[in-house]
């Protein structure tokens, strides 16, 4: 029998290190196994290399009864099943428990987005300011709505990684999975402008793209506190996160007629459903403006 400390740090490790899961992800993996080794130890008397699939059954069971809603369960589902594969991976166990598992039906909720208007007044009429703070907001703004990349994959930039010349940025991912998307004439030359005052304000820097103003890199809250600053005058969204401006570059993409393949390749998406959720935003725009616009819309006969 293997100590389920160590065995949930081997997991963890593997998470971080191997397949670059994100910081948060692993904090929620780590309170969900730890969840799942005290309902097998107080049920059963058991731990985690020792369950069975009733025994997951049943703690899925008694998760539903506490009124958790069915998006938070099945991330504990997730959890579990990356967790066993692994536990499979390593031979420390000989069968997977969760094969019969399936995952509970969830409401399905179109990505939020900030309108086209709004990004437009923010990122070209708002007054950001030329000091170093002031142009550091800016790019990390335009990069986010201007590349579609992740909230780990902007800090994880450094500076060989933007081409100016070239005007591309390559893209670590998920599962190490390398990109290279395309930047603006416009985001390329505040880019550069950053990389000037940065290298003013820090010349000893690691070499990290963006930093904070204490020119130390910078990390996750800091770009959150930094979003939602900017993306409080906008209307159109209720959640104002990193993410949202990753749902926005997507979404603004398709209703220009980008040909959804090519917006699959720019997000790093490995499958095309996780694209389509896109498309049906675009599909509600069209229904509003069929509405608003076509003289038997709202006709009764």
């Amino acid at each position: 029998m293997h100590e389920l400390g160590n065995v949930v740090d081997s997991f963890l490790r593997y998470l971080q290190f191997e397949r670059r899961y994100s910081p948060k992800t692993i904090r929620s993996y780590q309170v969900d196994l730890t969840q799942f080794r005290n309902f097998l130890h107080t049920v059963y008397e058991s731990t985690p290399d020792q369950a069975t699939y009733a025994m997951v059954r049943a703690w899925l069971v008694e998760l539903s009864q506490t009124e958790l809603n069915n998006t938070s369960i099945n991330r504990k589902v997730a959890c579990l099943r990356s967790f066993f594969a692994f536990l499979m991976k390593e031979a420390r166990i000989s069968k997977n428990p969760m094969q019969k598992v399936r995952v509970l039906k969830t409401p399905k909720k179109l990505p939020q987005f900030v309108a086209q208007g709004e990004m437009n007044l923010l990122l070209d009429h708002h007054d950001f300011g030329n000091d170093f703070a002031g142009i550091r907001n800016q790019v990390v703004l335009e990069l986010l709505y201007g590349t579609g990349m992740r909230l780990a994959e902007l800090i994880s930039l450094d500076d060989k990684r933007v081409n100016l010349r070239e005007q591309t940025i390559k893209v670590l991912g998920k599962r190490n999975k390398e990109r290279v998307i395309p930047i603006a004439d416009s985001l390329t030359a505040r880019v550069a402008a950053y990389q000037k005052i940065r290298n003013l304000e820090f010349p000893d820097h690691s070499g990290v793209l963006l930093v904070t103003d204490r020119g130390t890199p910078m990390y996750p809250m800091f770009v959150y506190r930094l979003v939602r600053h900017y993306l409080k005058p906008a209307l159109s969204v209720d959640k104002k996160s990193p993410h949202v401006l990753r749902h926005t570059y997507a979404t603004h993409l398709l209703d220009q007629g980008a040909e959804i393949n090519a917006v699959k390749d720019l997000l790093g998406h490995t499958s095309l459903a996780a694209t389509q959720v896109y498309t049906h935003n675009s599909i509600e725009k069209l229904k509003k403006v069929y509405q608003q616009a076509h003289p038997k819309a709202n006709s009764k006969r």
